[in-house]
Order: structure tokens, then C-alpha cells, then sequence
């Protein structure tokens, strides 16, 4: 069983992110384009300070998606494996939802998913030009730069997860986050105008 447990932040967060990058770039150097990939820590345990599920995110974002079993074959020796996810519709396996705003394209928000089996990390693989790819480092440099909001959504988070404890997955938690996105979309994005300028 797999339930939202939100835990203060860990200072070594980061420092395993890295590690965890590290070893995934030498896998995919073999990839065609490799020197363009974008290796990012995302999520919570991103942004210090936060509270968050104890599950390091990453996303690794390329021109173009390999296919699912080409990409498992290149990170077979990194402990990550594809993620089929608790559910039939359980949320960003196989494609990203588009964001209010954002183009609707379909093509832009495929994606692969892997997961350490022991629940530590995730990884996520995006196009280059996926909206959504650029919604999650939005999303973690605003949080990083307004600690008044990363406490709002720290609460959120905490009552979301003693909501849905008793839940046999964590899909329920992460769309119920979705209401937060939505309130401060149009603040999120107006920083990130203000600081691309």
C-alpha cells in the first residue's frame, strides 16, 4: 500500500537528487542529441524548506521521446524501472494534463515514467517543448523564491495527505493538489514573466 505522507524537509534531498541525475545522464549519454538533455530536480523536496512526500523527483527533459522500452534498456542499471502506475487513470504515467493557458497539442505532453521500486525517486521524461515540463521548474523556482506561498502550499499538502491516509494509492492526493495550481496560476505565471525579462 502506497498513501501520501507528507515529512519535513531533508537537507540531504538535494544532494541525492544529483547523485540520482548523475547516474541516469551517464545512461542516456548513449542517446542521440544527449549533450541537449536537461537533467532538473522538481517537486517538492526541491524547494528547501518544504515539506513533501519523502520521494525525489526528477525529470529529464530531450528534443525527442524514445520509445518506453529503448529508455528501460538504457536505465536498467540504474535502479529505475517504468511506472505503470496504481491505476488505469492514474495522473501523468503516460501523458500530462495541459495546464489552464497552455497549448493543447497532445503531442507535447507524451512523456515516460519510471520509478524506483522502492518508492524513493521518480523520474520524469519530457520533450524539450513540453508545456508541462516547463510548468514543474516554474512552479519550483516561484515556491523557491516566495516562501509565504511554499508555506500555503506546505499546509495544503499536509491536510491533503491526512485526507486521503486512508487511501490504498496517492493518485487522489496529487490531482486534489491541482485546486492550488489553478488559485495561483495567474500569480505563478506573471513572476515567471517578471523574471524572464
Amino acid at each position: 500500500m502506497t498513501v501520501a505522507v507528507v515529512v519535513d524537509y531533508e537537507p540531504s534531498w538535494p544532494r541525492r537528487a544529483q547523485h540520482l541525475l548523475g547516474r541516469v545522464s551517464a545512461a542516456l549519454a548513449r542517446l542521440d542529441d544527449s549533450d541537449r538533455f536537461e537533467y532538473e530536480h522538481i517537486g517538492s523536496t526541491a524547494v528547501p524548506g518544504l515539506a513533501a512526500k519523502p520521494i525525489i523527483d526528477l525529470q529529464v527533459r530531450m528534443p525527442n521521446l524514445p520509445p518506453l522500452e529503448q529508455l528501460a534498456e538504457l536505465l536498467a542499471g540504474t535502479g529505475f524501472i517504468p511506472a505503470p502506475g496504481a491505476r488505469q487513470d492514474s495522473p501523468g504515467v503516460y501523458r500530462d494534463i495541459p495546464r489552464p493557458g497552455d497549448p493543447t497539442d497532445a503531442a507535447l505532453y507524451a512523456k515516460r515514467l519510471f520509478h524506483d521500486p522502492h518508492g524513493a525517486s521518480i523520474l520524469h521524461i519530457r520533450r524539450m517543448d513540453s508545456p508541462f515540463a516547463q510548468f514543474v521548474v516554474l512552479f519550483r523556482d516561484w515556491l523557491r523564491h516566495n516562501p509565504e506561498r511554499a508555506n500555503q502550499y506546505q499546509q495544503v499538502k499536509r491536510r491533503l495527505a491526512e485526507r486521503h491516509s486512508g487511501d490504498g494509492d496517492y493518485d487522489d492526493y496529487t490531482r486534489s493538489k491541482t485546486a492550488f495550481f489553478d488559485e495561483t496560476n495567474d500569480d505563478m505565471r506573471a513572476w515567471g514573466q517578471a523574471h524572464r525579462s
